[in-house]
């Protein structure tokens, strides 16, 4: 049960609009975070507590240059991993358009 509960606390990090911008904006490039609030329009401290949640999912990482905060994808299979939900989303985009959501 550990490794579920592993699979689900990472894959919780994809499980919000505001975490997905951030992640697309990051496979461009890696940026601050007033980089990445100028792009998604989305407030300063949104922002900083979604990548507080993409860190601790094990999405995104961070590294200090002087007095700003770079974040980027973590690794290359993240980055792999949202080509390939890219590429599932393109191919059932209509399954996913009619799909019911239901909270449980």
């Amino acid at each position: 049960m550990h490794d579920i509960e592993l699979k689900a606390h990472f894959i919780h990090g994809l499980s919000n609009k505001t975490r997905l911008t951030i992640l697309e904006l990051l496979k461009l490039k890696e940026m601050t975070v007033n980089e990445i609030v100028e792009k998604s329009k989305i407030s300063q401290s949104s922002i900083s507590q979604h990548l507080s949640c993409l860190k601790g999912c094990g999405l995104v990482n961070s590294r200090q240059e002087g007095k700003y905060v770079y974040y980027q994808i973590k690794n290359n299979q993240i980055l792999e991993l949202l080509k390939l939900i890219d590429s599932v989303v393109e191919n059932t985009e209509d399954d996913i358009q009619s799909c019911q959501y239901h909270t449980i």
